[in-house]
């Protein structure tokens, strides 16, 4: 019995690293890719895990293969091509540690997963399905997602879902918004920034574009990240907001991811429906994603970077020491 499967990407994120004597801009190679994130963010909480996903027979994919099994999530559906490349992103770090990307995929061996490669036994053995948008955009992945989510929702697995817009990797704005609004069909669980939230609805509004997800989907639980704001959240009966935390802000790859493995943490301790959480479990459980995410903002690299339970369960106590000495 796994707690999370999640398919989607896993590649390789070239991250800034200084300057070389020449003044060019140097690299780190950083594992990296939402659906991967979420699950070291998950495994470094003591959950079990597995990744359903493909990299190409390359030194990148070697490396992902060996550090998706370090970090103790099952690789057994974790397939290497023959015949495509790993897909690398080069990630551009602002002066506030915001990060932009552009993607090396044309095509990935991410992209290439065929339905029929999926062991669906995996799914139907977990307790939640984790899956982004990048997964969507080509074929034969998106026709493999799709395959998984149906099994998912077939054997009543809790479908989580990530609708994390790369507009770069999309042929059109039109065919991104349709394929990520597909996604919601099926999520029970969906975590998106403001700027998605506004893409998708048309509304920045947090409280208002929830509202319209929610009517038209009936999404149980949404998430929306606020960066240093910390994040809205909406369930079929409660909502609210949490404030962030002040940290030393690095490189915010990943961040996100860990949130999202924060919350679906909490979930599954608290092991009861959706429905059933109540406006003490969101915000016990939203003080702990925060802080998920915003630990690894102090470091470089997403998968490097997300934290340990003992990490933030630290960051928690100092952060609680620190509101009762300003009383």
């Amino acid at each position: 019995m796994f707690d999370v499967t999640a398919l989607g990407e896993v590649l390789i994120d070239f991250t800034p690293y200084g300057y070389s004597e020449k003044g060019h801009v140097l690299f780190e190679t950083n594992p990296g890719g939402a659906p991967a994130n979420v699950l070291v963010a998950l495994s470094r909480l003591n959950k079990k895990t597995a990744f359903i996903g493909k990299v190409g027979n390359d030194q990148f994919g070697h490396l992902l293969k060996c550090v998706v099994k370090d970090q103790k999530i099952d690789t057994s559906n974790l397939l290497v091509s023959e015949t495509v490349n790993t897909t690398l992103a080069f990630v551009h770090l602002d002066e506030k540690g915001d990060r932009s990307f552009s993607f090396y995929r044309n095509p990935g061996a991410d992209i290439m997963l065929e339905k029929d490669e999926i062991d669906v036994d995996t799914i139907k053995q977990s307790r939640i399905f984790h899956f982004g948008s990048l997964s969507l955009t080509n074929e034969p992945a998106a026709k493999a997602t799709f395959t998984a989510l149906e099994y998912a929702k077939k054997h009543k697995v809790t479908v989580s879902y990530d609708p994390n817009l790369r507009i770069p990797l999309w042929r059109s704005l039109d065919e991104a918004k349709r394929q990520i609004l597909k996604g919601f069909e099926y999520a029970d669980i969906v975590k998106i920034s403001e700027e998605e939230l506004e893409f998708l609805t048309g509304y920045r509004d947090v409280e208002k574009g929830t509202e319209v997800l929610q009517e038209q989907y009936g999404t149980a639980v949404i998430f929306i990240t606020l960066g240093p704001e910390g994040c809205f959240y909406r369930s079929r009966h409660v909502y609210g907001r949490k404030e962030g935390y002040e940290v030393n802000v690095v490189d915010t790859t990943g961040a996100g991811d860990a949130f999202v493995g924060g919350v679906l943490y909490q979930i599954l301790e608290r092991n009861k429906p959706l429905d059933d959480l109540t406006g003490a479990d969101f915000e016990e459980m939203v003080t702990f994603a925060n802080a998920a995410g915003a630990l690894t903002t102090e470091g470089k690299g997403g998968i490097p970077s997300i934290p340990t339970k003992d990490q933030i369960e630290k960051f928690l106590k100092k952060e609680f020491l620190r509101k009762e000495e300003r009383k």
